[in-house]
């Protein structure tokens, strides 16, 4: 997953709260509420956005990468060689990556979250002259830690179904190069769709439990 995995989500993010941080700027000072700009950002970023941008722009890239390395190794038969010698393929190829992204998922979205309300307060200060200080203590007042888990707990199913569908594609990998090409462009797509479907049920499985 690596470094460039997290150059990714935080250039999508620092650019997503900036927007953010300009559309609800403009669009509130009609109402003279131009200083609640802070909570909107935060809002945004922390339950749906910072989780599901990170979501399908890391997990797109992590996922294609696993569907072609595990693809590889079934159309060349390494997995029926573990097979053979009795090694349990989905404890050796498939639970070290699960757990991997099981703990860096998170960490991705909270940086991402981070870093998307910094760019919120960048517009804040330069371009719409709200003062740091009232950016920030709205964010603090308004904002509270269930919407900072709501988010935190989307990245962790998230991860399972980026894992999971990038393995799943990879060891059902038939037809030779052309077959794993098909495949890997499958994962890109699924995982895109399987993360905004997926999204939905989540939000109303956290408004239920939170609210």
């Amino acid at each position: 997953m690596g470094v460039r995995s997290v150059v990714v989500a935080l250039t999508a993010a620092v650019f997503t709260g900036m927007v953010l941080a300009l559309q609800s700027a403009v669009n509130m000072a009609r109402f003279g509420a131009e200083n609640y700009m802070g909570p909107v950002v935060a809002l945004s970023m922390l339950r749906e956005l910072g989780p599901v941008l990170t979501a399908i722009l890391v997990g797109g890239k992590v996922a294609s990468g696993i569907t072609a390395e595990l693809g590889s190794m079934k159309v060349t038969e390494q997995i029926d060689a573990l097979r053979a010698i009795g090694v349990n393929h989905i404890k050796k190829l498939i639970v070290p990556r699960l757990m991997a992204a099981l703990l860096i998922f998170p960490l991705l979205t909270i940086l991402a979250d981070f870093v998307g309300l910094v760019g919120g307060m960048a517009i804040a200060i330069f371009e719409r002259q709200v003062d740091v200080y009232v950016y920030w203590n709205n964010i603090f007042y308004w904002v509270t830690l269930r919407d900072f888990f709501t988010g935190v707990g989307k990245s962790f199913f998230f991860a399972a179904i980026i894992t999971l569908i990038g393995c799943y594609n990879g060891l059902s990998t038939e037809g030779g190069t052309e077959g794993l090409g098909r495949a890997t462009t499958a994962t890109v797509v699924q995982v895109a769709m399987g993360v905004i479907l997926s999204d939905f049920f989540l939000t109303k499985l956290f408004l239920f439990l939170f609210w």
